[in-house]
């Protein structure tokens, strides 16, 4: 199955039929929310789980992937994205969505226009989808640092940590 699909923010009506794509935008309204308890709800559970972004590095396991969440939201930057341009394939008990996410990054200091070439993989476990894999690129390396400066401080943008 291969489709063309419009943006998604997370304020999207799911279809309520436990599909890839209610996963897809739970993903989203979590996210844009800056709500833990939903991503939690809709990422793999233990080791299996694996993201690398341009501010959280490579993580492996849902409690990295929290804390890389946790250090976004509880910081001065307000991310908001919607995945746009993007395609959908899978399978009974999987299924990859790339595209393209644009957004903003806020601080009381400014802010900038994202945007951000995104994978994302689910798989069917213990009933439902959950988000398996995340990768998020930014092409433009002005746009990278500025990111990276806003989300995790001028001090840890040349570090990484």
């Amino acid at each position: 199955m291969y489709v063309q699909l419009s943006q998604i923010d997370g304020s999207e009506v799911k279809s309520d039929r436990n599909s890839a794509l209610d996963a897809l935008i739970d993903f989203y309204n979590a996210f844009n929310r800056a709500d833990l308890v939903g991503l939690k709800a809709i990422w793999a559970e233990g080791e299996a789980p694996s993201m690398d972004n341009p501010v959280g590095g490579i993580r492996r396991g849902w409690k990295s992937i929290e804390d890389g969440y946790s250090t976004l939201f509880s910081g001065v930057a307000k991310v908001h994205v919607a995945f746009h341009d993007f395609t959908s394939q899978g399978g009974s008990d999987w299924h990859l969505f790339v595209g393209r996410e644009r957004g903003k990054c806020e601080t009381p200091a400014g802010s900038i226009d994202l945007a951000i070439r995104t994978t994302r993989w689910f798989v069917v476990a213990a009933g439902s989808w959950r988000l398996l894999h995340h990768h998020g690129s930014i092409d433009d390396p002005a746009m990278l640092r500025e990111y990276q400066r806003m989300v995790l401080g001028e001090t840890n943008r040349t570090t990484g940590s």
